[in-house]
């Protein structure tokens, strides 16, 4: 009878590192969805949420002022230095990768997970305060942890997207800068 009991523990332990496994690797092998949320034109005149769209990806995620926020999409870093409406470094930051118990769950908490597949010139699609924003990407950096001047204040309006590294948070951040392409967009934009 015990050795039966070995057989099934090591079962449940064998099943859930293939699962833990499956978990681990379903961003980069679930495929960028053919099918994605963006509001309908008849709805867009009426924005009423700050959500962030990258096409190239099929993202779009709310993001806010807390960084509760990035459990949910992305985190608005540092309000008083800069956002579409006024200028300066817009900062959005979100996660790489963060583990939960569905594949749903990993690929909605790993919103930035694919941004090393952006290029300059992608645009870039930003809600804030009821209008829409474009940018146009402009630059890609890798930087250490340490690098912060990412986050500094700007004279000039651009949008700073910055995430870990897939080597975790004491590799370095991934950076994208995105310049704005107009102040407001029409928000019936096809996407």
């Amino acid at each position: 009878m015990p050795r039966y009991g070995v057989f099934f523990i090591a079962f449940i332990l064998f099943g859930s590192g293939l699962y833990l496994l499956w978990l681990t690797l379903s961003p980069a092998y679930i495929p960028i969805p053919k099918q994605w949320d963006v509001p309908a034109p008849h709805e867009a005149k009426q924005l009423t949420e700050n959500r962030l769209y990258i096409p190239k990806l099929k993202l779009n995620v709310p993001y806010g002022e807390t960084a509760d926020a990035l459990n949910n999409g992305a985190w608005h870093r540092y309000p008083d230095r800069g956002n579409p409406e006024k200028g300066g470094n817009f900062i959005l930051a979100g996660h790489r990768f963060e583990m939960g118990w569905t594949y749903q769950e990993v690929n909605k908490k790993s919103p930035f997970y694919h941004i090393d597949q952006l290029h300059i010139g992608d645009d870039i699609f930003v809600d804030f305060s009821g209008k829409r924003y474009e940018y146009q990407i402009s630059d890609q950096l890798k930087v250490k942890p340490t690098q912060v001047e990412i986050e500094a204040s700007s004279i000039d309006p651009k949008l700073t997207l910055y995430t870990c590294t897939l080597g975790g948070e004491m590799d370095g951040r991934d950076v994208i800068i995105a310049r704005p392409v107009a102040s407001n967009v029409d928000p019936s934009l096809v996407f």
